[in-house]
Order: structure tokens, then sequence, then C-alpha cells
């Protein structure tokens, strides 16, 4: 008879977690800055399940391109995408083309992203137009790195088959690729410092390439959502000067449809633990509430608005 009490809970507590409300939040690679991102944003509405009854898990993923595929699919209701990428599919065009995806909100943006050339310091890059005739990784298929970096050869008049080697390995694979001498270059879009570079830099010496010029001055004034940006000195052993670069802001979306209650509790729980949030990556460092709001490239959520306007910040 003792145990019938314990019986009754556990089946209350299994209906709870089954009757649960789930956000299914899209990420990134393991290496780079959506999955950190994404855990930190999960773990507090997580830590408030028993109130609010929701739930929240993430997936690593290729990024921007997958993550808003798998948004319109149902397969996530909450993902991490770059602000150009979320342009593209909204207005299909690009790698979206003629499949514009009207579903799309933006719930908050997040931190700057910016475009990063970082190569073998022996391999002499010190400008984009020097990668011609030199191995490069080009970035996953899936990823926004991929697509900025296919816009920007544009710009330059530089064509995959001005390259020596060219290949789509995941970051997480590119470090070692780069330390081990089969690359000597990589693009990759983030916030920074990244993990995956500091590794590179401990290991062999490294160059990050400034991104400057005429065709980089008319590539960002052409694209609304690109802003010039700056890679401070001193992130990574060995580049001690700050590099000029571009930067985009990375979004959390959703769908028009996802409820009221998850994209609300999303937006206010992020909000109310703001100041502990931005201690957990040093990304975060100059983000504001007010910056939330700053690069967004499709409308906020209903209840995202809601919200930010309750705050005073619309």
């Amino acid at each position: 008879m003792k145990k019938i009490p314990s019986l009754i809970i556990a089946c209350l507590l299994s209906t709870s977690l089954y009757s649960a409300d789930f956000i299914t939040f899209g990420t990134g690679e393991l290496n780079g800055t959506y999955y950190p991102t994404g855990n930190s944003m999960c773990k507090f509405i997580n830590k408030i399940t028993i109130q609010t009854n929701i739930r929240c898990t993430i997936e690593s993923t290729d990024g921007s391109v997958y993550n808003i595929n798998a948004i319109e699919s149902g397969k996530f209701n909450f993902a991490i995408a770059q602000a150009d990428t979320i342009y593209q599919a909204v207005h299909g065009i690009k790698k979206f083309d003629k499949r514009p995806n009207t579903q799309l909100r933006s719930v908050m943006a997040i931190y700057p992203e910016m475009f990063t050339l970082i190569t073998r310091k022996d391999a002499s890059i010190m400008k984009l137009a020097d990668i011609k005739g030199k191995r490069v990784n080009l970035g996953n298929i899936k990823s926004g790195s991929e697509s900025t970096r296919i816009e920007l050869f544009k710009a330059f008049n530089i064509k995959q088959e001005d390259l020596s080697l060219s290949s789509a390995l995941k970051i997480e694979d590119t470090e070692d690729a780069l330390i081990d001498n089969e690359i000597d270059a990589y693009f990759f879009m983030v916030g920074h410092p990244a993990e995956t570079i500091q590794n590179a830099a401990i290991s062999i010496p490294i160059t990050i390439v400034p991104i400057v010029g005429p065709k980089a001055d008319l590539f960002i004034e052409e694209n609304e959502y690109f802003v010039k940006d700056i890679i401070p000195a001193g992130l990574y052993k060995g580049v001690d000067k700050a590099i000029e670069t571009f930067s985009v802001k990375a979004v959390v979306v959703t769908r028009e449809d996802v409820s009221e209650k998850l994209v609300y509790t999303f937006v206010k729980t992020i909000l109310e633990n703001f100041e502990e949030f931005k201690t957990l990556h040093p990304a975060y460092s100059n983000v504001t509430k007010e910056s939330l709001l700053e690069g967004l490239s499709v409308p906020l959520h209903r209840s995202a608005k809601k919200y930010f306007k309750e705050i005073g910040l619309l």
C-alpha cells in the first residue's frame, strides 16, 4: 500500500511531461556559436518548466539554410539563422529560388556574425583575391557561411574554378584540415571569439584576412542586412591587429502559426534573464536589449512584438 502514492506521483509526472508544450530548436554545428547559444536559451526555458509546462530541446544542424527549411517543414518551431539567409528565404531568391517562405517570423536578433577568412600564415593570403590558386574550404552547403560566400565571390569576380582545390567540410572538420595542411584557408560566418579558430591559432600560425576595398564597400551597400564591422585584436594567438570585415545578425526565427504561449514565454524568459545570458559567451558582450530588435530582415512574430511593447522597447 505504501507504494501507491509513489506510483500516483510518477503517473502524474509522466502525464505532465506528455502534455507539455515543446520548443524544438535548430542551432548549428557543435564548434560554432549557434549551438551554445541555443543551449543557453533552452536552459533558461527549462528552469521554469514547472510554471510554464514548456520544455525546450535543441539539435545540432548544418546551419542557416538547413534551419530555415526545417522551420518550413515543421521539424523545428524555433531556429537560429543569418539575417541575409532569412531575407533570401522570405523573398524566394538565391538558395530559395522561386520558393518564398511567407511563414517566417523573427523572435529576436542576437549577436553580429562576422564574415571571416582564416588562413595558414604560410599560405601568403593577404587579401581575398589571393585565394586564387589555393586550397580553400568554401563551407558546408547548408550553411549561411557558404551562402554568403557565394554572393561575395560574385562581387569580387572569383570563381570556384579559380581555386586549386575546393571543399565543403563542416566546421568541426575544418580546424584539423587547416592544421594538417590539407587546406590553405576557410570561410566562417561566426560570432567571435570562436573556439575552432582559437584551436587552430594555438597549433599553427594563422592570418585573418580583411575584407575591404571598393568591391567590398559596394557589396555591403547593395545588401541592406550587412554592415561594416571589426574583429577585435587579441582574440586569437598571433592576430594582434583588428581586422576589417562585414557582419550580419544571427536571428532567432519561428513560424507565424507557432503559438503565442511558446513565443511570448521564450522572449519574456530570455529578457528577464538577459544580464546572466550575456555572460555565457564573449560574442554577446556588446548585445543590448535594444539591439535585439536591430538587423531583422523579416517582421517580428506577433507575440514577440507584444512582449517588446510591454517592456517599452517598441
